[in-house]
């Protein structure tokens, strides 16, 4: 894999803040949609609002959401197959912003079919998104070579940029729709997207070189002897199995995160006292909580993992902190059911919910940033896109499962439902410490950045 030397930034290759900038604006593009979409098919004012039922607008969301998880699958296998990360990256940016701007045309344009013109837009951000997202994560990963350290910090940096075009999303595209309607708050959405193909079009070559330009699939049979595709070898097979087993857990996290976004809302609306002074802080503004703390303490821990150099924890003790930390979250939740007394009529103090939501944060940063720089540790070269677009619906079976739990336990009550996912958190933690040698054998020195090790797998390989 040749690299592309033009210099680094912050230690790191300036290939990260190319794709840094390139995920910022396409996750700036979906969370401005995202943040309207409800609205927008709930609404029946003369906005242009399309007018369905809240029932048949989340279904639909539920649906979207769902396929957007799942198309990294296919896009990451066709990328990895035929097009090469690059290229499915500009194919799929492009068909995303056809798909923001079919959603901005206005009804004067579109109508009678103005519902069959938001189906066209939306398929083209699903098989967009498809094609982009396992790809972008992908590329970060090879910037790095084999056992250097600095991968997971890189990952953290990059997770970085996801949040921060989320938080601008919602601000800019809400308070344009909020102004100028609907529509405009799909254009915003719409040129998020331009800017993430044209960062990526204009300085891709200058500074990621030829990294993503040829398929995995390509590059790998070129490097064995029979210049063909070769069967998985049992080192592969091993490591394939570590990525299948911390998939497991990343369902136990999110469940429990996703848990949060839901009962924890209405928590914040119902049960918290959220007066400063004469001041009411809005519920919604407890969302923000997630993106801000991420931006604030990615940086910190990115730094950490590096200055701890050899004494680095690995991917499954990172991933046990997350459930410490997911634990600690809910064991602020447990404090406020507590302050509470059974009483539903006495409010408890914001600080639980801002320790809870600090908590949620450092835990998502010991898995979500880990795991995708995981992945491209651990997954074969010819299946690199695939399996990160596995490691996506890992997410989405999380999802679909923290709504299943979210709406059967309305008459449990709050400290049945926080104490239940706490106790969950730390049974999932202390598995993941028990597990951890037998994981980390299976990588098979994909961890270590110590020479030995590396000797050992390649004789092992050969």
């Amino acid at each position: 894999m040749s690299h592309n030397n033009s210099g680094t930034l912050l230690g790191h290759p300036k290939g990260l803040f190319l794709l840094f900038g390139t995920e910022l604006w396409e996750r700036f593009s979906y969370y401005a949609m995202r943040a309207i979409l409800v609205l927008y098919l709930t609404d029946k004012t003369i906005d242009g609002g399309l007018g369905w039922t809240t029932q048949e607008a989340l279904s639909l969301y539920g649906i979207y959401t769902g396929l957007v998880y799942f198309t990294p699958l296919i896009g990451g296998w066709i990328a990895d197959n035929f097009l090469g990360q690059r290229r499915s990256i500009i194919i799929g940016g492009v068909l995303m912003a056809i798909g923001q701007f079919t959603l901005a045309l206005p009804h004067s344009v579109v109508d009678p079919h103005a519902v069959k013109a938001f189906y066209v837009g939306l398929t083209f951000l699903i098989i967009g998104n498809g094609l982009f997202k396992p790809n972008i994560s992908t590329m970060v990963g090879d910037l790095y070579e084999e056992g250097d350290n600095r991968r997971d910090g890189a990952f953290t940096i990059f997770y970085m940029g996801i949040n921060i075009g989320s938080l601008l999303a919602g601000v800019i595209a809400g308070t344009a729709s909020a102004v100028y309607g609907w529509k405009a708050g799909f254009l915003c959405a719409g040129f998020g997207m331009l800017f993430s193909l044209l960062i990526q079009l204009f300085f891709a070559q200058r500074y990621l070189g030829n990294i993503g330009t040829v398929p995995a699939a390509v590059r790998d049979a070129a490097k064995n002897a029979s210049g063909k595709k070769e069967p998985l070898t049992k080192v592969e097979r091993d490591r394939l199995k570590v990525i299948m087993v911390m998939c497991t857990f990343v369902i136990v996290f999110w469940a429990g995160f996703e848990q949060a976004g839901g009962l924890m809302n209405i928590y914040s609306q119902e049960y918290t006292n959220r007066m400063i002074g004469s001041f009411e802080v809005p519920a919604a503004w407890f969302q923000s909580l997630n993106p801000f703390f991420i931006i604030i303490c990615a940086p910190i821990l990115a730094s950490l993992w590096v200055k701890m150099g050899k004494k680095e924890p690995n991917s499954p003790v990172k991933f046990a902190l997350a459930m410490f930390s997911l634990a600690l979250g809910f064991a602020c939740m447990i404090g406020a059911a507590l302050e509470q007394g059974g009483d539903m009529t006495v409010k408890t103090s914001m600080l639980w919910l801002i320790g809870a939501y600090f908590f949620h944060t450092i835990g998502e940063l010991c898995l979500s940033p880990i795991g995708l720089s995981m992945v491209t540790k651990l997954a074969p070269l010819r299946l690199a896109s695939l399996m990160m677009g596995a490691w996506f619906s890992a997410n989405a079976i999380a999802n679909y499962i923290a709504g299943e739990i979210g709406s059967r336990i309305g008459e449990a009550g709050p400290l049945a439902i926080f104490s239940g996912i706490a106790i969950t958190a730390v049974i999932a933690g202390v598995l993941l410490l028990l597990l951890s040698n037998t994981l980390i054998n299976w990588m098979h020195g994909a961890e270590s950045s110590n020479d030995d090790e590396h000797v050992e797998v390649k004789t092992a390989e050969a």
